[in-house]
């Protein structure tokens, strides 16, 4: 599935939904119409954007916690490039009390670690 947005010069611009993760987790985003990779590994995480590197598409990829951790170089350039492609983290269904996201670091190093401490 794609969504669409006018171009300056009256066209339409696509942007991909993608969702790589657990058979699982990923039945309900195929149901709302994203295009799924079910038990993706990094080496198909990197396919993927490669492809969308390529083809210069727009694209917003939601992955599986253990998957977008997984490290791959690309995927790392292509967060810290921002913008034509998003990256949107999510817990896994078998563990979700363990997810902790990505910017919880940041928060801590810059504001102290007691600060995403529940209180009393």
């Amino acid at each position: 599935m794609a969504t669409e947005k006018t171009r300056e010069d009256g066209g339409l611009e696509e942007t991909r939904l993608i969702a790589l993760g657990s058979t699982a987790l990923l039945e309900g985003f195929a149901l709302i119409g994203f295009e799924t990779h079910a038990d993706a590994t990094p080496d198909i995480l990197e396919a993927v954007l490669k492809d969308l590197v390529r083809t210069q598409e727009k694209a917003l990829i939601v992955l599986e916690q253990a998957l977008a951790r997984s490290g791959t170089a690309l995927l790392t350039q292509v967060r810290a490039e921002g913008g034509r492609i998003v990256v949107v983290e999510i817990p896994s269904l078998q563990a979700p009390e363990d997810h902790q996201a990505a910017v919880d670091d940041l928060v801590r190093r810059v504001l102290g670690p007691s600060v995403l401490e529940e209180g009393p």
